[in-house]
Order: C-alpha cells, then structure tokens, then sequence
C-alpha cells in the first residue's frame, strides 16, 4: 500500500464522520486560533532581531535567542505532553490484509512530524533567520541554525510519545513530568546547574561548526527507531481485546442517605468516580485546586491586586464543581439509554448532580480556611465565592450539561484526555470563571473589597433561593434534549 492510499483513507475517514459533521464550529473556531498563533508567531519571527538590536545594542540577537532556548523546550515539552497526542488512524481492517505493519507505523510517526506543534515553532525561527540573513549573518551558519532548532523540534515531538506512552497506564501521569520539568528549571534558576548556558553552548557550537548537525539528526533517528519498535509491538489485531480484570471494593455509602431521594444517584455517582480512571482524576484534581491560591497569595504582586481574590476563590472552592460537572451527563453516556428507560424522575437525577457539587464546594471550603493564614480577607473572598458557585456556578453548569453530546469511555486514561471536550465545555468557561470576575473586580473598583465580596455571596443567596425554579427550567431543557442525547450517546464516533 502506497502513501497515497493511506492519504486517501484518512480523508475520507475525516470528512464522513459523524464528528466533522457535528463539530463544525469548534473546527472553525480552532482554524481561528491556530491563525490567531501563526500571525503572533510571525510577528515575533520578524521583530524579535531589532528589539533585541535596540535594546542590546552591544549584544548578539542570535546570542540573546540561544540563550532562551532552554525555557521554549521546558515550555514545549509540557505543552505537547498536555495536548498532543500521537495521531492515529483506524488500522484494524488493514491487520486483516497484506500490509506491512512497518508501513503503517511509519505512516502514524511520518503523520506526527506534520503536527501544528511542529510548524508553529517555524514560523518564528524562519523570519528571524531571514532577518540574521539580511544583517550579513553567513548564509551556511544561519541555514544550520535553521535546521537544528528544526531537529530540536522533532526530537520534543518523538520525545513525547514516548513520555505518554510510559504514563498512560498511570494515575496522575503528569506529575512525574511536572516534577523533572520543575526540577530542572530550579536547577537552572538557582544557578546550581545552568541549562541555559549549556543548552546555548550546544546550538552556538552547531552554528559554529555545522558537521555537528549530525549530533541532533542522530538524536532524532534513534528517538523514531524507540518510537517504531514501540508501536510495532502494539500493533496486533488482538491487543484491544484483552481485559483487566481488578477487584472491586464497595462501601454502602450510608452517608448519602441524608440527601433523600437523590441519595440512590449520588451513591451511583461516588462509585462510578472511584471505580473508574477518568472520573476519578476530578478527585485527584481536588489537591491541585486546593494548593492554587499558593501561586497568588504569597506572591507580593497579587497583594496590590485584592480583586484577583475573588476568582481564586472561584476556582479553589469550585475546582470539582468545574471539572466534574462539564461533563454532565456524559459520565453517564455509556448507560445513558438504559438510564432514561427506568421509572425515575430527571428532576431526581439532576438533583443528585446538584447536590454533589455543592457538596464538594462546601468541603474545598473548609479545606481551604488555613490560607487565612494570609488574612482574613481571602478567607472572606472564599466564602463569597462558594456561595456564589453553589448559588450560581451549579446551575449554569447543568445547564451547559443539556448541550453535551459527546461520549465518554471511563476507561481511558484519566490525565488530560480531552475525550468528550466540545464547544460547550470551552463556551461554558465564560460564565462559570470570567462572569465573577468582572462582577468582584467591577464592584471592588466601584466601592471597597468587603462590598464587592457581599455583591459575591448576595447574587449565590439569589440562585439559592430561587433553585427550585432554576431546576425546573434546566429538568425541562434536559427532557427536550433527551431524545438527541440518547442518540448522540448511542453513536461511536
């Protein structure tokens, strides 16, 4: 089979599935962002040399460029590790027939070198070669330089599959990535071991002397061969239709009683989180809400900025409440039909989601009472804010909920799988983390930070109160979306 063929299979497998067919805006919107990046990109490429020129007169631009590079690949490496995935193609059928499986391998890596995360770096370093060009930089040197920021750029590429492919079956698999980047970059702040310095001396000597290309080149072709041998073994008909069998433990949960007649779909809910990998990374996501007022509060620049205090709230008390309840009901999509064909009322469905959430708001504000240790203004912000996510933040996401039609396999690594993300999950961040912020930061300009913080708890107390009718109109959306719910959960793809 020819490439070609490959080519032609992927873009009729694209173009004819249900998925480009439902997502149309999100494409659009992603098409905008990624032009949004490729002109800024640009713009550094083209204006980076006379800034640096005008600001550093007696340095080398090249010089001061190099000098970065450890930071863009910290950067890079994080980025690819949390948002690219290695791309893939539907190769069961070709197992059944007489293709090489080195030729699909080579296919899915050769795909992967194409990725937006490879090209965008180009559009930077291009023009700011064509500008060392134009300052009379040698032509040779500058071409070389071109190349090795490009290898340094694949080799990030095949270097992260390989991080992913060792932390996919792990819990919290990012951590372990965060730790050596977070290591190195102390490392390298505290001027214990400076990266930045050999990292530069590395490209300078390339530019220098271009035989030592071939070092990076060397680097990138053994990273592909680690990566084929990798995929090779997977690559068999049969390697999906192995199951883990694990024990389950089970607990009565006989606290959840006290919540009535929701009490039966909460228990549903606590065990579906515990028993299963994806829902199960919004509880481990609790410790990291919880430690992210430490990236402000001790901070003396956020001090002179008391209205940020607000969000932060927003986000410490409600970081369950975010990301467990966009994807309302979709953790139920794989019995969802089953579901909706039980005599059970939706109102008592919704009201399990509800209470669950306000619980984890109640529960991240107790956790969160020692960052009065910073005053007792955050604490007052805190409290605020939880009021307004139960009062406010709960309902608007139920009510994002009705729009969601993507399916979730629970079984799929919980770390940044972004299964199941559509446009409501991007839409629906405006009202749930900016809307209280330009309400806190608008009535703290206006009055003082104890104001804006009752302005906070008194629009919760309002959706509090009127919940029953806030419930009633979200249970009608839901019955009226009901059917296309079902039918988008039956769907595979």
């Amino acid at each position: 089979m020819k490439l070609k063929h490959f080519l032609n299979l992927e873009w009729k497998q694209y173009f004819r599935s249900s998925y480009w067919q439902k997502s149309m805006a999100l494409n659009i919107l992603l098409v905008f962002f990624a032009l949004y990046f490729v002109v800024m990109f640009l713009i550094v490429g083209v204006a980076i040399y006379p800034i640096l020129k005008d600001q550093f007169p007696d340095q080398d631009p090249l010089l001061i460029v190099n000098s970065y590079i450890f930071y863009w690949i910290i950067v890079d490496v994080l980025m690819r590790f949390f948002f690219q995935k290695l791309p893939v193609m539907s190769v069961k059928p070709l197992l059944t027939l007489p293709v090489k499986r080195s030729k699909v391998v080579n296919y899915v890596l050769g795909k992967s070198a194409f990725s937006f995360f490879n090209f965008l770096p180009m559009f930077a370093i291009i023009p700011f070669g064509i500008m060392l060009l134009i300052n009379d930089y040698s032509t040779v040197s500058v071409l070389v330089w071109v190349l090795t920021i490009l290898c340094i750029t694949l080799i990030i590429n095949f270097l992260n599959f390989i991080l992913e492919s060792f932390s996919a079956e792990t819990e919290l698999s990012f951590l372990p990535v965060i730790a050596i980047s977070g290591g190195l970059f102390a490392l390298n702040y505290f001027n214990i071991i400076s990266f930045t310095d050999l990292v530069a001396q590395a490209v300078n000597g390339v530019y220098n002397n271009p035989v030592l290309l071939l070092v990076p080149i060397l680097i990138l072709i053994a990273l592909y061969v680690v990566n084929f041998k990798m995929l090779r073994k997977k690559l068999f008909l049969d390697s999906s239709l192995k199951s883990n069998i694990k024990e389950v433990n089970s607990s009565n949960l006989e606290w959840t009683r006290k919540f009535g007649d929701s009490a039966p779909f909460m228990q549903l809910d606590l065990r579906l989180i515990w028993r299963n990998k994806r829902p199960r990374s919004s509880v481990f996501i609790l410790i990291i809400g919880l430690l992210y007022g430490l990236f402000f509060y001790p901070n003396p620049t956020y001090s002179e900025m008391p209205w940020i205090f607000g969000f932060v709230g927003i986000f410490v008390t409600g970081i369950f409440l975010i990301n467990f309840g966009q994807f309302v009901p979709a953790w139920d999509s794989g019995y969802y039909k089953m579901l909706m064909s039980q005599n059970i009322q939706y109102k008592q469905y919704l009201k399990s989601k509800f209470n669950l959430m306000a619980f984890s708001v109640v529960v991240m504000l107790v956790l969160s009472i020692p960052y009065v240790y910073f005053g007792w203004n955050i604490l007052l912000a805190h409290v605020a804010a939880a009021i307004y996510n139960i009062g406010v933040n709960t309902h608007v996401i139920l009510l994002g909920g009705s729009f969601n039609r993507k399916k979730i396999d629970l079984n799929q690594r919980a770390a940044f799988n972004y299964q199941g993300t559509g446009a409501v999950q991007w839409l629906i961040g405006l009202p749930l983390m900016l809307l209280p912020l330009v309400i806190f930061g608008i009535s703290y300009w206006l009055t003082n930070f104890e104001i804006a913080c009752l302005i906070l708890a008194l629009i919760g107390v309002v959706g509090i109160v009127f919940h029953q009718k806030l419930m009633k109109l979200i249970v009608d959306k839901y019955l009226a979306s009901k059917y296309k719910m079902i039918d988008a959960f039956s769907q595979d793809s």
